[in-house]
């Protein structure tokens, strides 16, 4: 029916602001993961920014129609159809009812597109592009672009998972990079698949994996979209680098920006080389003043106290103590657990003190 209705390209309209989409693909991407292909009635062009979002309309139950945004996985290069790519989350409505009720055929009415998070906003010569989960649907989105269009940017891109299977993409991503040099991938997984070799990195994301993957990530246009811990983290090791802040933009994945009054200001700790700081080693009873820069290792071994360590990256875990008072910034390597942390150890190579601080040395 669809090639009976056929236009030819120079008959096409664009779309605008709101339509209804029929969906025409449903793609099983990964475990409790689908890409969904809409095209619009009357084959209109699809004109966005890669990155970009839509807002759609979910007709779930009896209750007033249920409206949830996607950042769109497709790119703009290819411009006669648009898709979403839909993880479920722990407690979503709108990406649980899509997963199980969505089907070839059937439409949705979409508002777009908007969103800031692109590119296009911010050139530059190199990105440098990090997801979690599905936050890699807009790296995907400029990705695709660039190489479509044969945009030589010199792209790095970062892509993590629980497991190599919810690595999404990453097939294409691969046939990508081996045609052209300017995408350089990289994936972390935090455990492995059962029954299947894994040859990547592993463990969270951290400051030495980073080094390892862009090793000039300072020079580079950050673009970060995952879960707010993991773009904390990314933060936190951005922030300890020095690196400008005003290169670094981010999507989260619960509320997309849509206008610059909506950028979020985050409240990160960063230490300031400028500020004073002290730090009391109880056992010992010494008493030191220091900046919020230097690291507790450091500020103890000037004092003449001796606390074991190796790596001094927060990788072995060797230097961990336990805080008695005060605030820490810690940006470790997983050298410790969830678990320590919460019982108050830190990692004396990586912590500096904010303010006052006593630990049990």
């Amino acid at each position: 029916m669809r090639i009976a209705n056929f236009k030819a390209l120079d008959e096409r309209s664009y779309w605008t602001d709101a339509k209804d989409l029929e969906c025409v693909m449903v793609i099983p991407e990964a475990p409790d993961v689908k890409s969904f292909c809409f095209k619009t009635a009357d084959d209109s062009w699809f004109r966005y920014m890669p990155g970009q979002f839509i807002t759609i309309e979910l007709p779930i139950g009896d209750r007033a129609r249920l409206m949830r945004t996607y950042t769109l996985s497709s790119s703009p290069s290819r411009p006669l159809s648009i898709s979403i790519t839909v993880k479920a989350q722990p407690d979503s409505v709108g990406s649980r009812w899509l997963l199980d009720n969505l089907k070839v055929g059937d439409r949705i009415k979409a508002y777009g597109p908007g969103g800031l998070f692109s590119f296009m906003m911010y050139p530059a010569e190199r990105y440098l592009f990090i997801a979690a989960g599905s936050g890699v649907t807009p790296m995907m989105s400029m990705t695709r672009w660039l190489f479509d269009n044969g945009e030589h940017s010199d792209i790095a891109l970062v892509n993590c998972a629980r497991r190599p299977s919810e690595l999404l993409f990453a097939n294409e991503l691969r046939r990508m990079a081996q045609r052209v040099p300017d995408i350089k991938l990289s994936f972390v997984v935090e455990e492995d698949d059962p029954y299947a070799a894994w040859a990547g990195y592993r463990g969270r994301m951290n400051q030495l994996m980073l080094e390892l993957m862009a090793p000039d990530y300072m020079e580079r246009e950050i673009f970060c979209c995952g879960p707010e811990p993991f773009m904390k983290t990314v933060r936190d090791v951005l922030n300890l680098a020095g690196f400008d802040m005003a290169h670094y933009h981010e999507e989260s994945f619960h509320a997309p920006i849509r206008t610059e009054d909506q950028v979020p200001t985050h409240d990160d700790v960063v230490p300031n080389e400028a500020a004073g700081a002290g730090i009391r080693f109880a056992m010992s009873d010494v008493t030191a003043r220091c900046r919020e820069t230097d690291t507790i290792l450091d500020v103890a071994k000037a004092q003449g106290l001796n606390i074991p360590s190796a790596c001094r990256f927060g990788v072995c875990g060797t230097c961990k103590v336990r805080k008695l008072s005060g605030e820490a910034h810690m940006v470790h390597n997983g050298g410790i657990s969830d678990r320590e942390i919460a019982a108050g150890f830190i990692l004396a190579c990586c912590s500096t003190p904010i303010g006052q601080l006593e630990i049990d040395i």
